[in-house]
Formats: structure tokens, C-alpha cells, sequence
């Protein structure tokens, strides 16, 4: 709660005073003198109005300037944004209660400044602070508000031990209780519990940041706010529940989007479902009442990929958005896709212009949002330029698709059953090696993802609960770990067996898939994203990490299903292609080869130091600690050589 109130406020003070900056910046240019550009006396009778209301301060900004009219108003504009800044909400006319008034009074003197024949300053200066207070508002951006399920259940139950109601407990439930309860209790505007009444740490908890919101919302209007997301959405359950909490601090009515997040490739198959049920639901209809008919939905890159492969993530992210875009539109409303996209291709990374041109027909509405994380902030947004660049790409993006969508009206045909079975093919691939008895072991011991459980590198520690478990591990750190050994399998494993058993088994299939390759933009994409993995793929670095596992057995096992695969995708993915890959990927394969050697020696001086620290921390030893800096050191060179980590 702490966090999200300083957020928050921290947003607003940077919006008001980038406003102040330029508004200050006004009214040291409108030098227009009443003597030589007389003003409409409505004009001059507004201004003595406004001063009145100040009292001595006004006075003293119009007094500032006289004879200069446009610059007294802007310098009781002026006063009366600082009003705003310093708290002082009391009283409208002294202050803005919302961005709207501060526009009202932009366009108040834009209007005049046309009557007077002044438009190149309107155009110059004028126009672009309106933009800006459009863009900004008072709260900069919209914050959203984000929590998983399992502590959303965890949270309800402990509010109805508090209210009385814990004879059965909510994760006890089945799904149908669940949502017959809820239902029930979403009819009725009575709370569970009296304000200021302690419910549990993790009731307490959410309770407690859905009160800052409501404070704030009160203070200072709900711009600010975005959505209320649920990560690891399974059901209908976990989206009515949030409603329920937000009935407990008085949010019932407010117009706030309750987002799903669907992560796994289970959910993103029952996603349409989930969806059709809550748009069905009463308290969603009642919503529309206050909103536009837009449901936001955010799509899961990375826990879909580590639960199922690339390959499988990415298509049943594909039909999940097909499938949720027709399930929306039965009830006449358009999806809002956001795209959990991180840095690297196996975590939703890429060219933006590529990544939309992917989408399926007609699931692109015109509205959209994404994540950009860690270091792909700054790389692609840190300079003018390159934010330039990446946000023409993605408006460019979304209006193709969008404009193809009107105009083609039919989904041009593909071999949807053949991708069918080769995501199904890739599955079962990449389950043979994450479900190997020896997995967690490679895993732990061929990658440094033990040095990264001890480093600083993401908002959120490495594991959700402690567990050493794949389900438990977050995704920055398994993308992270093993690019940094040079597996990539990420981005890549599963595929190489999947399309070469899709060869011998089903050939019209396979030949379906090598004839669209050129022409169906998802496929082209995934193929090109997946060429690029496999030539970050340093074999001979691999091999030298997979040495450090203790179990020959396992390494043997591990490392044969691992380098097969690798060799089959190699020769697949090549083999989709007209022409060879020297000729398609010169520049990847220059960048490749002017930063190799630079990393082979990062590599061997992080497999050293990586031997030594796992033995002194076994010892244990005082040289863990200086050895651990040391490695993370590496860590961050290698990120900063590889440029694709996590």
C-alpha cells in the first residue's frame, strides 16, 4: 500500500511540474502588448475576475505585467497551478481539480489568440502544451494494480474468518461454489467487514492498497488508475473476487477494468471460456454502464513458454487471441490486448512492426497496450531517437493490421490443423526434457541460475515462494540462466524434433507449413525469431557449462537431447528457407562473429570463478562473498555481450 500511494504521487508530481515547465515557458514568450494588439474587453473583464478570486496574489501576477494581457493570464493560470501542486484542492477557482480545467483554459486562450490573428504562435506554442496536458494529465500514466490468484484466495478466506463466515474456506471450494458464492454476494452493496478491522496479512494487504486507490480516486479523480490485473487467471472465480474486494472499500461503482492474465498454455486454452462467462456475468454488464465496451486481456509470453516451449506458447497465445477476439465480439465487445512482452524473443521480444504483423486477422482492435522490460527499456526507448523509431513502428504496426482487417473482411486461409499438430509435437519434445528425473539437477548445475537468485536484477525475487521447483521459478531468471550458458533453449528447444518427426509422419502437412513459410507473417516471424535463437547458440560453451553437472548419467542423458534437438531445428528451420542462411542473415552473422571471441573469454572466466564460488559457499568459505561479486560482474558483462539475457 505504501508503495502504490508514493507511486502514485511520485506520477502526479512529475506530470504537474513537466505542465509548470511549459506553461512557464508561455508566458515568457506571449510579449504581446495591449497598446499595439488590443484584446476583446471580455477578455480584460476575465482577467480582473480572476483576480479577485486570488486576492493579493492575483493582484500581484497581474500586476507583474502590465499592459501585457496574454502574460497576465497565463500568470494567473500560473498561480493557479501551484495552487494545485501545493494540495491547496479546496476551492475550484483557485486551483485545477482535473486537467480538464487547465485545458479549458489553454483552449479559453487559444480561441482568443486566433480572434487576434496570432496563429503561428498558436500552432508554435499553444498546440503543443494542449498536447501535452492531453498526453499527461495530472497523473503522468496509469498505474496498474497487479496481484496473483493464489494470494487473492488466500486473502478471501481470511476475510470470511473475519465476517463470520468460515465454516467452509474459499480454496475449498470448487469452481462452481466458488462462482454461485461470489455471484450471490456481488448482489448485495453490504461489505464483509467493518472499515479499519485487521482480516489476515494478506487480506489486510490488498485491502489496504484498494484503499489507497480509493483515497486517491477521491482526491484527485481515477485518472491515474489503470487496470486490476490477476496473474495466473484459471477461472471466473479469480476475476469476481477482485470485485469483492473492490466492494469492501467502496469501489463498486468506479469504471475500473478487472483484467484477466492468462499465462499457461492450459489457461490460454480455457481463456475464451473464462472470458465468454465474464462478460456474461451481471456485474460485468452492470460495468458497461460506466465504461466503453473494451475488455483489456493480458497474454503471458514467458510462463507459457516455460511451461510448454516456444512453440506451443506462441501458437496457443495465437489461437487464444483469435478465439478471445470472437468470444468479445458476441457480445459486442472489442478486446484490448496486452502483451506481456520482455526482453528476449523467447519472452515476447522483437521487432515491433514484426510482432504485430503476427497477430491473428482481426484480433488487433486498435487499442493495445505492452510491457517493455529491463534493459530492452533503455535500449529501445533511452534516446529520442530509438523511442521514435520503436513507437512509429508499433502505431504502424497496429494500423496495418487494423486497416487489413476492414478491408479484407475474411481471414486469408492457413494450415491451422498442421500447426495444430507440430506445436502438440514440440510440446511432448519439450516435456521429454523438463520432466527428466535428472532435470532439476542440470538444470541448477549447467546454468548460473544460483548466482542470479543472488543478484539484484528484476523488481521481484527469483522464485514466487522459495520452492526450488520449475513451476516456482520466475521467468526472468530461467531465460537468463541458460542464455547465459549459451543453450538459449528457450528460444529454440522442442522444435527441431517436432518438425522432423511432422516430416516423416504427416509430409503434406510439412509441406503445407514450408510453402507458407514466406507468406503466413506468424509463421515467417516465428521462424525467423527461432533462426536467431539457434545462432546464439555457441555448442562448444554450452558443453563446457553441462560439464559442471556432478552426475555423468544425467549430463550424458541431458546433453544428447538438448544437442539432437539443436542439429534437427538447425537443419529444419534452414531447410523452410529458399535460400541458405548466409544469405539472408549477413548482418546477425557479422554481429555474431565481431563479438565471439570477447565472449568466449567472458565465458571461461565465468566458468572459473562459478567452480570456485560453488565451492566455497559449500565449504562453506569467507571467499564466497568477493567470489560472487566477481560473478556478478561477469554476469553483467555477458548480459551487456549477449544483448538478448533476459
Amino acid at each position: 500500500a505504501e508503495v502504490t500511494e508514493e507511486t502514485l504521487q511520485v506520477h502526479r508530481r512529475a506530470a504537474l511540474a513537466t505542465i509548470k515547465q511549459h506553461l512557464n515557458y508561455l508566458g515568457s514568450k506571449l510579449s504581446f502588448s495591449e497598446l499595439l494588439s488590443p484584446v476583446p474587453s471580455y477578455f480584460s473583464q476575465e482577467i480582473e475576475k480572476r483576480v479577485s478570486q486570488f486576492g493579493p496574489a492575483g493582484e500581484k501576477a497581474r500586476d507583474r505585467n502590465p499592459h501585457e494581457p496574454l502574460r497576465q493570464f497565463v500568470n494567473l493560470m500560473m498561480l493557479r497551478l501551484e495552487n494545485t501542486i501545493a494540495g491547496q484542492l479546496e476551492d475550484d477557482s483557485t486551483c485545477y481539480r482535473e486537467a480538464k480545467d487547465l485545458s479549458a483554459d489553454l483552449k479559453w486562450l487559444r480561441t482568443l489568440m486566433e480572434e487576434m490573428g496570432i496563429h503561428s504562435v498558436v500552432a508554435d506554442m499553444i498546440f503543443p502544451l494542449e498536447r501535452i496536458v492531453q498526453c499527461l494529465g495530472f497523473h503522468l500514466v496509469r498505474l496498474d494494480i497487479r496481484q496473483n490468484s493464489a494470494y487473492h484466495e488466500k486473502a478471501m478466506d481470511q476475510l470470511l474468518v473475519a465476517a463470520g463466515l468460515g465454516e467452509q474456506a474459499f480454496t475449498a471450494r470448487n469452481e462452481a461454489e466458488r462462482i454461485e458464492f461470489l455471484s450471490q454476494e456481488l448482489s448485495m452493496p453490504r461489505p464483509f467487514v467493518a472499515s479499519g478491522r485487521s482480516c489476515g496479512p494478506e487480506a489486510d494487504a490488498v485491502l489496504a492498497y484498494f484503499k489507497v486507490v480509493r483515497r486517491h480516486i477521491d482526491r484527485y479523480g481515477s485518472g491515474g488508475i489503470g487496470s486490476l490485473i490477476v496473474s495466473m487467471t484459471r477461472g471466473l472465480s479469480d476475476l469476481l473476487i477482485v470485485h469483492i474486494f473492490l466492494r469492501e472499500v467502496g469501489l463498486s461503482e468506479q469504471a475500473l477494468q478487472v483484467v484477466p492474465l492468462f499465462e499457461t498454455v492450459d489457461d490460454l486454452k480455457a481463456a475464451p471460456q473464462i472470458l465468454d462467462a465474464f462478460l456474461s456475468h451481471p456485474v460485468t454488464q452492470r460495468r458497461w454502464e460506466r465504461m466503453p465496451k473494451m475488455q483489456e486481456i493480458m497474454l503471458g509470453y514467458s510462463d507459457s513458454n516455460k511451461d510448454g516451449g516456444i512453440l506451443s506458447s506462441r501458437w496457443n497465445i495465437y489461437q487464444a487471441e483469435a478465439q478471445l477476439t470472437e468470444a468479445a465480439a458476441k457480445h459486442g465487445v472489442q478486446c484490448c490486448f496486452f502483451h506481456g512482452r520482455g526482453g528476449t524473443i523467447s519472452r515476447g521480444g522483437g521487432k515491433y512492426h514484426r510482432f504485430w504483423d503476427s497477430m491473428p486477422f482481426g484480433s488487433v482492435s486498435g487499442s493495445t497496450k505492452f510491457t517493455v522490460q529491463g534493459e530492452t527499456i533503455a535500449q529501445q526507448f533511452g534516446n529520442p531517437v530509438n523511442a521514435t523509431y520503436n513507437l512509429e513502428m508499433s502505431l504502424s504496426g497496429v494500423a496495418r493490421q487494423v486497416l487489413m482487417a476492414r478491408q479484407l473482411k475474411q481471414m486469408p486461409k492457413r494450415p491451422l490443423a498442421a500447426m495444430d499438430r507440430l506445436a502438440a509435437l514440440s510440446r511432448q519434445q519439450y516435456q521429454k526434457l523438463v520432466q527428466h528425473p535428472g532435470f532439476i539437477p542440470f538444470f541448477s548445475q549447467a546454468t548460473p541460475i544460483d548466482v542470479l537468485e543472488q543478484s539484484k536484477i528484476g523488481s521481484r525475487p527469483a522464485r514466487r515462494t522459495g520452492r526450488r521447483s520449475l513451476d516456482d521459478l520466475r521467468a526472468i531468471p530461467w531465460v537468463f540462466s541458460w542464455n547465459q550458458s549459451r543453450f538459449h533453449l528457450t528460444g529454440w528447444f522442442g522444435l527441431g524434433k517436432a518438425l522432423q518427426a511432422l516430416r516423416e509422419d504427416a509430409p503434406e502437412d510439412y509441406r503445407l507449413l514450408k510453402e507458407m513459410a514466406p507468406k503466413w507473417p506468424f509463421w515467417r516471424y516465428f521462424l525467423i525469431q527461432i533462426e536467431t535463437n539457434l545462432m546464439q547458440v555457441d555448442p562448444e560453451v554450452m558443453q563446457s557449462y553441462a560439464a559442471l553437472v556432478e552426475d555423468a548419467s544425467i549430463r550424458e542423458d541431458l546433453l544428447g537431447l538438448v544437442l539432437s534437438d539443436y542439429e534437427a531445428a538447425s537443419r529444419q528451420v534452414a531447410d523452410l528457407f529458399e535460400l541458405p542462411r548466409d544469405k539472408r542473415r549477413m548482418s546477425q552473422i557479422e554481429n555474431n562473429a565481431r563479438r565471439s571471441n570477447a565472449l568466449n573469454i567472458l565465458h571461461e572466466l565465468h566458468l572459473d570463478y562459478l567452480q570456485q564460488w560453488r565451492q566455497a559457499v559449500a565449504q562453506p568459505s569467507k571467499d564466497a562473498e568477493p567470489l560472487l561479486l566477481q560473478l556478478l560482474l561477469l554476469t553483467n558483462a555477458l548480459s551487456g555481450g549477449l544483448k538478448s539475457t533476459g
